[in-house]
């Protein structure tokens, strides 16, 4: 799997890191809100479950999981 995420659209709200700190990490910035930053862009097969879960749960929709 391949993750992209869309930092335009977020928001910071941290969903991902609390399903997923091995892949999603959120950061403040200078902008109004806090952005996420992916840490690991292919992640390992076994955190699958929990990179899908991020992807559905986060409330702007910025996390894009394909298929490699």
């Amino acid at each position: 799997m391949k993750i992209s995420i869309d930092r335009a659209l977020c928001q910071g709200h941290s969903v991902c890191l609390g399903e997923c700190a091995e892949v999603f990490n959120v950061e403040e910035t200078d902008d109004a809100y806090p952005q996420v930053v992916l840490l690991q862009e292919t992640p390992a097969e076994e955190l699958r479950d929990r990179v899908m879960a991020a992807a559905r749960y986060c409330p702007n929709h910025v996390i894009t999981v394909a298929e490699v």
